[in-house]
């Protein structure tokens, strides 16, 4: 784990629970694409840097979970490297407690504001094209995140961050996170266009050719929605859809996969509330959704 992989002439990855890359602009400086999950993280990568003796020039967070900026505030301490993240994910990066509460809804409770959820605050600045570093090219990739991007080297490798999850993510979860149903299938679509020599999703392995796993990560989408229409065949709060997703993929339940699941869920129902899949009617004091 933490092992340094070379993709290409200059770009490398580091094989870790949510890959992070590295572009190499010139012989001494260090570009890092998202820093892992937390400051064990951040000193396993400067470890990684001592050892070869490069610089980190910045950071670039591709979106603002946790388990991607986690380690740039101790980065940035100990190194004094910029960091940048495009659009929303920049203000949440630099004001990390947006990430559990916009997943709770409310205040998150203490159990919630734990290293999964909540990262280290950290002086985060927008990404724009203007600002990024020689030899990158940043594509938007919307859907799982607010404003999620993906980054191509000038060696052909694309990061892709979290618009895909490896089959057995995808097998044993079932429901991954998303926070814009709609933009994560265009995110898709456009996925399947890319021409590149290599691409590296955070959480699959690295594939010359991602179509088919992009193709698989649709399918479950479309499971998931047709699901929950035929959930939807009675009227249905969010909790009660929330409920019956669970247990019909036999999930377990604990306050991080309620508030992940949960979030997602919802995405769901205001998807098909705007493909007009769905209704909505409040009564007794409840948001009912059912089935055109």
């Amino acid at each position: 784990m933490y092992e340094l992989i070379q993709a290409a002439e200059r770009t490398y990855y580091i094989q870790c629970p949510a890959k992070m890359g590295v572009w190499k602009l010139n012989d001494a400086d260090a570009v890092l694409i998202d820093s892992g999950n937390d400051k064990d993280a951040g000193r396993k990568v400067q470890k990684i840097f001592d050892a070869r003796g490069w610089r980190l020039a910045c950071i670039l967070n591709t979106h603002a979970n946790a388990d991607h900026n986690g380690g740039n505030a101790l980065l940035q301490q100990r190194l004094g490297a910029p960091v940048f993240a495009p659009g929303i994910d920049a203000a949440i990066t630099s004001h990390p407690i947006l990430e559990p509460a916009f997943l709770y809804g409310g205040f998150p409770c203490k159990a919630l504001r734990n290293k999964f959820l909540l990262a280290q605050p950290s002086d985060c600045h927008p990404l724009t094209p203007e600002n990024l570093p020689d030899g990158l090219e940043m594509l938007p990739l919307p859907g799982h995140f607010f404003d999620m991007c993906g980054f191509r080297t000038a060696d052909d490798v694309w990061f892709l961050a979290d618009c895909l999850s490896g089959a057995n993510i995808v097998e044993k979860y079932h429901v991954n996170f998303i926070y814009d149903v709609a933009a994560y299938l265009e995110t898709l679509d456009k996925v399947c266009t890319l021409e590149g020599r290599l691409f590296i999703p955070a959480h699959a392995e690295p594939a010359e050719d991602i179509r088919p796993l992009a193709q698989l990560n649709r399918a479950k989408v479309l499971e998931i929605c047709d699901l929950i229409l035929g959930f939807c065949q009675v009227p249905l709060s969010p909790d009660e859809v929330l409920q019956k997703v669970f247990g019909h993929y036999q999930l377990a339940m604990d306050f991080n996969q309620y508030v992940l699941v949960g979030s997602t869920v919802r995405s769901y129902l205001s998807y098909l509330l705007d493909r007009g899949s769905l209704t909505v009617d409040f009564s007794d004091c409840k948001a009912l959704f059912r089935r055109s």
